[in-house]
């Protein structure tokens, strides 16, 4: 089993990079979007945490820059119906920390936000994980930020419909509620708050 990587970041694109090792042999390797935001330049080195998935026509190698987002990763792919993709695709939407607090805290509306993620399969890891994640409230508990409800909310679901990753959408969201312009008090003026906020990114 590969469970770590080190070596030179030769290529990376959103969603999977190339690792060379000192050995010669170069890797690829599926990444949420986290760690994309948090690689090297080309030509650098990288250290990363592994996680193999074996099919019987394929192997698929995904990585991650902690330890505890390999084991969330494991432990969604633990719950009926979801492959690695959907996995990648929670983690790359919402982050560790939220994927967590929602499966514990039965948030169906923001795991519903996650492509592919339709009300059957949030409830789904609701009731199948809401055990599983316990170990990793510590981690869910310290990111930053109340949780943003009613028309922030909205705005938030507004932006990712568009086409923005919810991390994304929700930090724009934060600026535009604490930096309340005047006049932004619906919905609307959040969206275009948030617009403006993502805009100068």
């Amino acid at each position: 089993m590969i469970s770590r990587l080190r070596g030179t970041l030769a290529a990376k694109g959103v969603d999977r990079i190339e690792v060379m090792t000192a050995g010669g042999v170069g890797y690829a390797l599926q990444i949420p979007l986290g760690v994309l935001e948090s690689l090297p330049r080309v030509g650098e080195p990288v250290d990363l945490h592994t996680a193999l998935v074996v099919k019987e026509d394929h192997w698929q190698l995904f990585g991650f820059s902690a330890e505890s987002d390999r084991a969330l990763f494991n432990v969604l792919l633990s719950a009926s119906g979801v492959g690695p993709a959907l996995a990648l695709g929670l983690l790359s939407s919402l982050g560790a920390a939220r994927v967590v607090r929602s499966i514990r805290e039965r948030d169906l509306v923001t795991l519903q936000s996650v492509p592919r993620v339709g009300k059957k399969v949030a409830e789904r890891l609701c009731v199948e994980l809401g055990d599983k994640v316990k170990a990793f409230a510590s981690e869910a508990s310290a990111e930053p930020g109340p949780t943003l409800d009613g028309g922030a909310a909205d705005a938030v679901r507004a932006l990712v419909a568009l086409g923005y990753s919810h991390p994304d959408a929700e930090r724009a969201v934060r600026k535009a509620v604490d930096k309340k312009p005047a006049g932004t008090d619906g919905t609307a003026d959040l969206v275009r708050a948030g617009l403006a906020e993502l805009q100068r990114r």
